[in-house]
């Protein structure tokens, strides 16, 4: 599929600010259609409201991957939670949520923290200049996520690869589904070895509360969702983040010397940024009518979180960042049954990660025009060179 064929508006950006066509669309059209090749249609929503009564209804809605493959494909489900309905979405969203509690992710809290002083360490050796996507904003949530897991380390490098081929779109949307059938075989094993010998991460501990009322498959969709969704991200958010915090100078001093201000900070950069542009596709369930455009069974519809997050409904200078603004909650984690269940460790990353590097280095600057992605369902810088 060539670019000219498919519809790129919702994952179009000029460096941090979604493109200005996508704010006409939300004005003038805010539930826009976008010509599929095979000429079907997808609506794209944009609006904050509107994207949220799609996300919290899933009663006409549904996330069920069938929708997306036609009958007989061959294409395995990649199950997990983003491409589930109730019951099945329920019934596996309950066995996680406890383990992104507070209270157990403050076991989590000192192994981060010294992930992320390890790479400090390892950067200020190097000296300047240094990628600070490669050394800093990669590794470090992979390695938080297959700590979470009990995934072995020496296996991370696949699972970057696998993270990056399944969200990037130059490729095309077989090399995708293609990366989610590696992963998904590597997780089988990798569960098949929890089995017989439960560790101390996710994987064990489910399956020594839940047994066989949990199978093989399910372990490893929920492991990949996991790794993929708490990877990415996050990488994504430490690396634009920390790119926005060197070009204003004022918000990083005070990131650097105040640890009530953090979270301010962290919480506007993950609306403003909102690295993942578009939520996980949904399907009208029936005939229906969404801000006064009919919508028919079985038709997609895409939310453009990145839109919704800079909707002027939601307040003023929705295209700046401004930590102490009072607003509606942002929609950077989804919104509804679907919402990230991983949202309170990726925050946790941040809040600590930031600062750690602001005050280690308290002079890091640009040494070079950083390399934004292209066509990418998580937006991202692919290098960030820094000097100190």
């Amino acid at each position: 599929m060539s670019e000219s064929e498919f519809p790129l508006v919702q994952f179009l950006r000029n460096e941090m600010d979604p493109v200005a066509e996508l704010a006409r669309i939300r004005t003038e059209q805010p539930v826009f259609p976008l010509p599929m090749p095979d000429g079907s249609t997808v609506w794209l929503v944009t609006r904050y409201d509107d994207v949220r009564t799609v996300l919290g209804d899933h009663e006409r809605f549904s996330n069920d991957f069938g929708n997306i493959v036609a009958v007989g494909s061959q294409q395995e489900d990649p199950g997990g939670l983003g491409f589930r309905d109730p019951p099945e979405h329920t019934r596996l969203r309950k066995m996680l949520t406890p383990e992104f509690t507070v209270r157990r992710l403050q076991r989590l809290e000192p192994r981060i923290r010294v992930i992320v002083e390890e790479h400090l360490d390892a950067i200020e050796k190097m000296g300047p200049p240094v990628d600070l996507v490669r050394e800093f904003a990669l590794p470090i949530p992979s390695l938080v996520v297959c700590e979470l897991l009990g995934v072995p380390y020496q296996d991370r490098q696949e699972f970057l690869r696998f993270s990056a081929d399944r969200f990037d779109f130059t490729a095309g949307p077989e090399a995708s589904l293609q990366a989610i059938n590696d992963s998904m075989a590597y997780l089988t094993e990798l569960v098949g070895r929890e089995r017989l010998a439960p560790g101390d991460g996710l994987l064990g501990t489910l399956i020594r509360q839940y047994g066989t009322e949990v199978t093989d498959r399910e372990l490893a969709s929920l492991a990949d969702g996991m790794l993929t969704g708490g990877h990415d991200t996050s990488t994504s958010m430490l690396a634009l983040g920390t790119l926005w915090l060197l070009r204003n100078p004022e918000q990083a001093a005070l990131v650097r010397e105040r640890d009530d201000h953090v979270d301010r900070v962290v919480e506007e950069l993950l609306r403003y940024l909102t690295v993942v542009q578009v939520a996980f596709p949904r399907f009208a369930r029936t005939d229906l009518v969404l801000a006064g455009q009919e919508i028919t069974r079985g038709q997609m519809v895409l939310c453009s979180l990145a839109a919704a997050n800079r909707d002027p409904a939601l307040g003023p200078s929705m295209d700046t960042v401004l930590p102490d603004r009072e607003t509606r909650s942002h929609l950077a984690f989804g919104h509804g049954i679907h919402r990230c269940v991983g949202a309170p460790l990726a925050q946790l990353e941040l809040r600590i990660a930031f600062p750690a590097l602001l005050r280690r280095f308290p002079d890091l600057r640009l040494a070079g025009e950083p390399a934004f992605r292209t066509l990418a369902i998580v937006y991202g810088l692919d290098e960030l060179p820094v000097a100190w």
